[in-house]
């Protein structure tokens, strides 16, 4: 195989996730061999962060690149994206901080590549073929990673929430063929009890209803109804919760939350540095393992520098 970039740049505006600032995104095409790669064009010295493992500096709600001021935040969609088109070189461009998080799902930027197209190129395609069985494990977050040989990429997700509303869930993909309508529509998920914090720690300034899953164990009562108004600046008539679930939509799937999980998986294992061939069955994962693993794969392919 041939590698691959877009047929000709686009933009995307939106406001992010975690800062609720707007920011334009200029996704470009990039020559042979020149990889995935994130640069701030809001700043006097331009740093292009290359997107590897090695790279991330933050994996608290989301994945970060580079540090300082500098740092692309929340960029697993995105990349999600440009995996499930296995693209190879592309330049990302950005007037902030963190990519935005739009609907909460890879679909918006799955929509623009394929508007502009996927382009072959001269040099040939290089992956991390997986040859042998591998096994990983993070500790710390109790996450476990499988890696063995196969013809093509295919990822088994288990997730597992005790206790809650979501409970333990599988979700599946066999190839990048069904990724852009099983995968990339799902959308990013949190419990209620979660906001809050949330918020005290300033983040999903950009969240809203309209780009995340917000899943409730409980009824909801009068202080919590009041509490949403607040934070959502909604009338209280206006928040309902459909068998754990408090939105104004219904889950595209049963499964979403497991589906998401394994979309960023699929963003934040292409940290490894090139695309993959195999297949992984991982097990809560999430974005301080996955990029723990995809750095794990680097080393193991001699690729971290």
């Amino acid at each position: 195989m041939k590698q691959a970039t877009i047929g000709k740049e686009f933009r995307m505006t939106g406001m992010g996730l975690h800062t609720g600032r707007t920011v334009t995104v200029t996704v470009r095409p990039a020559p042979p061999d020149f990889g995935i790669a994130f640069r701030r064009t809001d700043r006097f010295n331009i740093v292009t962060q290359r997107a590897q493992a090695s790279n991330v500096s933050e994996t608290k709600r989301g994945t970060t690149l580079g540090g300082g001021r500098h740092g692309v935040a929340t960029i697993e969609h995105l990349m999600s994206a440009l995996n499930g088109c296995e693209l190879d070189n592309v330049l990302v461009e950005l007037d902030g901080g963190e990519v935005p998080i739009l609907d909460g799902s890879a679909r918006p930027w799955m929509m623009q590549l394929a508007r502009v197209g996927r382009v072959e190129q001269e040099a040939e395609r290089k992956v991390l073929k997986i040859d042998e069985p591998l096994h990983f494990e993070h500790k710390q977050t109790g996450s476990v990673y499988e890696a063995t040989p196969s013809e093509g990429f295919s990822v088994k997700c288990v997730i597992d929430f005790p206790g809650s509303v979501i409970g333990r869930q599988e979700a599946t993909l066999d190839s990048m063929e069904q990724y852009s309508q099983e995968i990339a529509p799902c959308r990013t998920f949190v419990f209620l009890h979660e906001i809050e914090p949330l918020l005290h720690l300033n983040l999903i300034k950009g969240g809203s209803l309209d780009n995340a899953l917000v899943f409730v164990n409980k009824e909801l009562g009068s202080r919590q109804l009041r509490r949403l108004e607040r934070t959502f600046h909604k009338d209280a008539s206006q928040f309902r919760v459909h068998d754990g679930v408090l939105n104004t939509t219904d889950p595209y799937f049963a499964n979403e939350p497991a589906r998401h999980k394994l979309l960023d998986f699929i963003g934040d294992v292409r940290l490894a540095g090139l695309p993959l061939q195999g297949h992984f069955s991982i097990y809560k994962p999430g974005h301080k393992a996955n990029v723990a693993f995809a750095g794990f794969l680097a080393s193991h392919f001699g690729l971290e520098k």
